[in-house]
């Protein structure tokens, strides 16, 4: 490949943001193998995961170092930069922004929660003016009941003397429709806001690209 062509060189001279996906998998990937360049690595890991990173950033680290030039070295590497690309979409908001609509909250939640394997149970802690003072992971795994306890959900508010709480979980199904658990937990946390005087404001479930909002249902 002449050297004006090779995805170091065209990021160099052109920016990040004019090369292809395979171009920046190739750089992260540094080397081929075999007679098979970076490039060609990249454009059959891409193809393994159709042709989308967010399909590759679903994949266990064992399938993905699976693809021959791959390994775990490198595999943990894309990982990583995924991750990274997820962090960055969560801090596009301007901090100290308050969370005044379920979109507001979605903004926030969805980079980091919509494409994880599992099911993770957030609580939101929302200073006087809605502005977001403490993310708190309650759970990680199967949500029910017997996990998500006020007591867990609360403790923190209190500390924090919030002025309300927004409750946030995922859906790694990709449907946001609320479970039989899902409006069980959220009565049993609003009832013990109103005990505590915490309103619950919300509850969002984040599916992959769309949300549902208990408030907007008139579901709480």
């Amino acid at each position: 490949m002449p050297r004006t062509e090779r995805p170091r060189e065209r990021l160099k001279s052109l920016g990040a943001h004019a090369l292809s996906a395979s171009e920046l998998l190739a750089i992260l990937i540094g080397t081929g193998c075999a007679n098979r360049s970076a490039l060609a690595v990249a454009h059959d890991a891409l193809a393994r995961s159709a042709g989308s990173l967010r399909h590759m950033s679903r994949q266990p680290i064992a399938a993905l170092s699976a693809v021959a030039g791959l390994g775990n070295a490198r595999a943990v590497a894309i990982h990583a930069a995924l991750e990274l690309g997820r962090r960055l979409a969560a801090e596009s908001r301007d901090d100290g922004a308050p969370l005044r609509s379920p979109r507001d909250v979605w903004a926030v939640f969805a980079p980091r929660l919509e494409d994880l394997p599992v099911e993770e149970f957030h609580v939101a802690v929302l200073d006087a003016q809605h502005r977001l003072e403490r993310d708190i992971t309650v759970t990680r795994g199967i949500l029910n009941s017997s996990l998500v306890h006020p007591r867990e959900v609360f403790r923190e508010a209190i500390a924090e003397r919030a002025a309300a709480i927004v409750l946030v979980h995922n859906h790694p199904s990709g449907d946001p429709t609320p479970s039989t658990d899902d409006r069980a937990i959220t009565s049993q946390l609003v009832a013990a806001g109103r005990l505590l005087d915490i309103p619950v404001a919300d509850h969002l479930i984040i599916g992959r690209g769309r949300y549902l909002s208990f408030a907007e249902a008139g579901l709480l």
